[in-house]
């Protein structure tokens, strides 16, 4: 599509593909007549026409946009790590469900994921009978099954999509962050202060309405860096730990570069962290996510 063409220029009215991709790779320095021109080059008989055909173009375009989007690999590592995560869920109610109920029939039932497992398996030292039990047993055990497999696709994927941030973050943890951030590229624009109270938002809202202090970490919590740190200086972990993921998914999204260095430098702050005294860390930053957006380290 040149200035003076318009979108429609040498595309079949009856090929809808076509439609879409003049749309969506087509352009114009500023804005023309464009049903008149429509009109000239014989694309429509009139006015109407050319809107219907624009409408259906538009709509075509924008359902073939979606689409790639969702098959992009971070957006299954997001649908993966979201199942997983109910998989996980479901099966540990149903686990204390099935605890309740077989504790009513036999008073030595076990308990959790492990019971149903073996009451499903028929390795539970039991006398239980009730099909419905050992049915609802099966139930917990095929969905705990599948938090595994989910685990493990994970596991195996996010280190393609996102091989930085895995090497700092572990998947899971690295898939939970794409996943509250809603994909690779919205994580990759979030600034450090963002990404370290990811997982903390009811925290951080009630902090922005006066009634708490500001949370100092999310989900980054879990990450063995702010985890292994002293209580008084995890915010200063978790701070450190955030800008560092924060650069690893630009440069998993922007570039797809692999740089070890990250690790390193991620390393050598938390050793320095660690090393701190609680006096030490009293008369430093408190650690606090700045929700300002400041630079990262």
């Amino acid at each position: 599509m040149t200035d003076t063409d318009g979108w429609f220029a040498a595309v079949d009215r009856d090929d809808p593909d076509a439609m879409a991709a003049a749309i969506r790779e087509g352009r114009a320095d500023e804005p023309r007549d464009w049903p008149a021109l429509a009109l000239e080059a014989g694309f429509a008989s009139d006015e109407d026409g050319y809107y219907d055909a624009l409408g259906e173009a538009t709509t075509a375009a924008t359902r073939a946009a979606v689409t790639e989007r969702e098959r992009a690999d971070d957006q299954q590592l997001v649908h993966a790590i979201r199942a997983m995560d109910d998989c996980s869920r479901t099966a540990n109610e149903l686990a204390e469900r099935l605890a309740e109920w077989a504790g009513t029939v036999d008073p030595e039932a076990g308990t959790g994921v492990e019971y149903a497992r073996k009451l499903a398996r028929g390795e539970a030292d039991d006398d239980l009978e009730e099909p419905a039990i050992r049915s609802l047993a099966e139930r917990v055990a095929d969905l705990a099954d599948e938090a595994d497999d989910l685990r493990e696709f994970v596991e195996r994927q996010t280190p393609a999509v996102a091989p930085n941030l895995s090497a700092l973050a572990e998947p899971v943890l690295s898939a939970r962050l794409i996943a509250l951030a809603g994909g690779l590229e919205a994580l990759a624009k979030k600034p450090s202060g963002t990404v370290q109270v990811l997982g903390a938002e009811d925290a951080l809202f009630a902090h922005l309405r006066g009634h708490a202090p500001s949370p100092k970490h999310g989900i980054i919590y879990t990450h063995d860096a702010v985890r292994g740190t002293h209580p008084e200086n995890r915010g200063s972990a978790a701070r450190a730990v955030a800008g560092k993921l924060a650069i690893a998914a630009r440069v998993d999204h922007y570039s797809g570069e692999s740089k070890p260095e990250l690790e390193a430098e991620l390393a050598e702050r938390i050793e320095t962290i660690q090393a701190r005294t609680v006096d030490d860390d009293a008369d430093s930053d408190d650690g606090s996510a700045d929700t300002g957006g400041v630079d990262d380290e």
